[in-house]
């Protein structure tokens, strides 16, 4: 999902759409932070930190040190502002935590999930990449060599060792010129409020990281315009393929599900109504039983108006974990228990304008009790043979978009199985 922040005005008015190829950039820029963004580093950071005070028999309270302060800003600014170092003693800390941080930094960093297709994906795009960092140019470039990174980057601005206090608004204009670009096309992507008061000082739009080493909730308060919740999330952004929500209205709140009017902000600066359905999720479970037939359940549908055939399946408690919730809806529905369940699918059956997830898991080795539908449940549970199940959701006549999905996605794990089987048989 991807937010807006509502409470300062956008950086800039909105950067203008370009072309390339068959793909439409939002922005033609993307500016990434460096730790707690694209690498995580912490552990080395920490390390070094506490090696430094060590050495130099600075007393600190280990359980209360907040050692997430250390990654983003000056290190030098860092000892002295958060730990009221002089400036002496702050810059003989900050050569003793270089004195390890320099030979361990490769071995206790790695980068955050996606992020390598990530960069590989936007410079397929079109996009120009840097890097604008307080951290020292030697060990991003190490770290970027090390991870096999280095040619996604056009621009690595970081710092150095004997001007290690630039700001790191300065940084970022310092990439911007490095690339070619605008504040008006250029996109920084930061994990701390660091990255965003810089970005909003230049009057850069930004991104917020979930990941890092912040709450989100301070990165939206600085003026984050976006928040991203993985690595595809920050593809989508630049390239315009989002939209963001500024209102939400509660229009009923009801026992299944609550139905909201949201007014969104769109790529191209206009806005439009959606309506949204919010909805707990659900569960539905494809199960197998051992003469190779599926467990269905009949039922009467409002919104189809008459009855379906379709897997056991229910609506998720709130908090409730999913697969517990697919075993508890299998045994009240259909009476049965499974040695074996594992999740095949999770999909959104109507994204449009619901948020509901359906959970799908698959069932084996299973056991028969007695059904007891919850109160108001009519149904009725019936086997069938898997093949014929499956090719009645090729005609459509079996029609509920949960079933055919789980139906179909069992039939390739099944088939997967029988072919590695087959495969070792042979070996």
């Amino acid at each position: 999902m991807i937010y807006l922040s509502n409470k300062k005005a956008l950086c800039i008015a909105g950067a203008e759409t370009l072309i390339f190829g068959v793909k439409r950039l939002r922005y033609k820029n993307v500016i990434f932070d460096f730790d707690g963004t694209l690498c995580d580093t912490s552990q080395g950071v920490i390390n070094s930190v506490f090696y430094a005070l060590d050495s130099l028999g600075v007393e600190v309270d280990r359980n209360n040190i907040d050692t997430n302060r250390f990654i983003g800003p000056p290190l030098l600014f860092t000892f002295q502002e958060y730990l009221k170092a002089d400036a002496k003693t702050a810059q003989e800390l900050v050569k003793k935590y270089r004195e390890r941080y320099t030979n361990s930094c490769l071995l206790e960093s790695e980068l955050y999930p996606g992020i390598k297709d990530l960069l590989k994906r936007l410079c397929a795009g079109g996009f120009s990449l840097g890097i604008a960092s307080s951290k020292p140019t030697k060990y991003i470039t190490e770290l970027l060599s090390y991870f096999g990174i280095s040619k996604y980057f056009s621009a690595v601005c970081g710092v150095s060792f004997n001007a290690d206090c630039e700001s790191k608004a300065s940084i970022i204009m310092r990439c911007m010129d490095e690339l070619g670009g605008s504040a008006k096309n250029s996109l920084v992507i930061g994990d701390t409020h660091y990255d965003i008061d810089a970005a909003c000082a230049d009057f850069v739009d930004s991104c917020a990281v979930s990941w890092g080493f912040e709450s989100t909730d301070i990165l939206v308060e600085a003026g984050a315009r976006y928040v991203a919740k993985s690595a595809g999330d920050i593809e989508n952004i630049a390239m315009g393929l989002y939209e963001t929500t500024v209102q939400s209205d509660l229009i009923y709140d009801g026992k299944i599900l609550q139905l909201k009017k949201n007014r969104a902000l769109l790529s191209d600066g206009s806005e439009a109504e959606r309506e949204l359905v919010v909805h707990s999720g659900g569960v539905a479970v494809a199960a197998i039983t051992e003469n190779n037939e599926i467990l269905l359940v009949r039922q009467f549908r409002t919104g189809a108006g008459g009855v379906l055939s379709e897997l056991p399946a229910g609506k998720l408690e709130s908090g409730e974990n999913p697969q517990e919730a697919a075993i508890r809806e299998l045994k009240e529905e259909c009476g049965c228990e499974a040695e074996n369940i594992f999740e095949i699918a999770a999909v959104y059956p109507t994204p449009a304008y619901c948020s509901e997830v359906i959970h799908i898991y698959g069932a084996l080795g299973l056991s028969f009790g007695e059904a007891k539908p919850d109160s108001g449940e009519f149904l009725d549970s019936f086997t069938m043979p898997f093949q014929r199940a499956v090719q009645l959701c090729l005609s459509n006549e079996i029609s509920d978009a949960k079933t055919v999905i789980g139906i179909l996605k069992m039939k390739e794990r099944l088939e997967k199985q029988a072919q590695k089987k087959e495969t070792q048989n042979t070996d």
